[in-house]
């Protein structure tokens, strides 16, 4: 996204369904449920959608079967499939579709049924053809490896992983909304089972139901619905590699670029930053994206995190909904990070409110820290 389209399109309406368990549902139900929500939150129908931002994870034509679910006949369709930073990237396609004139009414939406439907991670990815002989527990064998080899090159340990975990389950706690709110030690953390050394399944994100929605419009309709617009103030994305063994340093991701583009993009910079929701699939995540999005240099991400400095009360509010890992992780979680930084800025968030936020960040990732995406969103007073 360049200067140009910066304030020029706003979301003015958030919705999400069938978070946890969505018994009886479909991916579809959920996805339609959530469309439904968020636009009931912005005063709109379906008629009124003419622009469709959609992938689903077990699904070939998504966006196509969505349009049909939904019984609309979109004039701008885009089905992207970044894995889960596709909805943080669908904010730039929006914008860019919005202020082309190409739609007027922008719907971004995703829903799974994972949990109840099988109990695990539902992916149409093939296993990567080089990586496969090899056995790799997919994903977590790629974000394991990560994991060690931050350790190795930065002293990084298994403590401040598991700070991570803890951090997000202490914002949870604060959420109705959340699927894991219960009390979660460091020690309980470091205790659990061994998934993939060595992270452990509480360093690992949640396996839930749920879905998402976000709608976009213009700017200069931005005041006329219910809700305080949110602006998008700078958006960029950035991709590596596909398969893990492609990452040429596993402890740096695109992220690096994806957040200065942003940045540069809207015009402020991270001390402006007041919430950052960050696309916490694993501890590590959130450790290599603090680094590289430049809240801390290389190497220091696992002293950032350590001792609560990302809990509340802490130095910076990270994932405030309590994260993929211990809010709702649908297979894909990048929606949840715009729609929480939504509602931080809105002033109505479900769990713990900060006070006055002008400045989100909101960042996917999607595949094995394959893609990058960045969203800077800002209220009024940021224009």
């Amino acid at each position: 996204m360049t200067n140009d389209l910066r304030g020029k399109t706003a979301i003015v309406g958030t919705g999400h369904a069938g978070f946890g368990e969505a018994h009886g549902l479909t991916a579809y139900d959920v996805m339609a449920q959530s469309a439904l929500a968020a636009l009931g939150d912005a005063g709109l129908k379906l008629s009124d959608v003419d622009g469709l931002f959609c992938t689903m994870m077990e699904d070939s034509m998504p966006a196509l079967m969505a349009a049909e679910y939904l019984g609309i006949q979109p004039r701008f369709i885009d089905g992207t499939m970044l894995g889960g930073s596709s909805f943080v990237n669908y904010l730039t396609s929006a914008s860019m579709a919005l202020e082309a004139g190409l739609c007027d009414v922008a719907l971004i939406v995703y829903g799974s049924n994972q949990r109840t439907a099988s109990g695990k991670l539902v992916t149409a990815s093939r296993p990567p053809a080089y990586e496969a002989p090899y056995n790799p527990r997919y994903p977590i064998s790629a974000y394991a490896m990560a994991a060690a080899r931050h350790m190795h090159e930065y002293g990084t340990t298994r403590e401040q992983l598991a700070d991570v975990a803890v951090s997000a389950r202490a914002w949870a706690q604060h959420n109705p909304e959340a699927f894991e709110r219960g009390p979660l030690t460091r020690e309980d953390v470091l205790g659990a089972r061994m998934v993939g050394d060595p992270l452990t399944v509480r360093d690992c994100c949640l396996v839930t139901d749920g879905g998402g929605a976000i709608v976009m419009v213009r700017s200069d309709r931005a005041k006329d619905f219910p809700k305080a617009p949110v602006y998008v103030l700078g958006s960029a994305a950035e991709s590596s590699h596909r398969q893990i063994s492609q990452m040429k340093d596993f402890t740096v991701t695109a992220a690096r670029e994806s957040g200065q583009r942003a940045f540069e993009a809207a015009g402020v910079s991270r001390s402006d930053i007041q919430a950052v929701e960050l696309y916490d699939a694993f501890t590590i995540n959130t450790i290599l994206f603090l680094e590289d999005l430049g809240f801390c240099a290389k190497g220091e991400g696992g002293a950032f995190v350590e001792g609560g400095r990302i809990a509340p009360g802490g130095v910076l509010p990270v994932n405030t909904n309590g994260g993929g890992l211990s809010c709702v992780h649908p297979g894909m979680y990048g929606i949840f990070t715009v729609i929480e930084a939504a509602r931080q800025i809105r002033g109505d968030a479900p769990g713990m409110q900060l006070k006055d936020v002008d400045l989100a960040l909101a960042h996917g990732n999607g595949g094995v820290l394959s893609s990058q995406v960045t969203a800077i969103l800002g209220s009024q007073n940021t224009l």
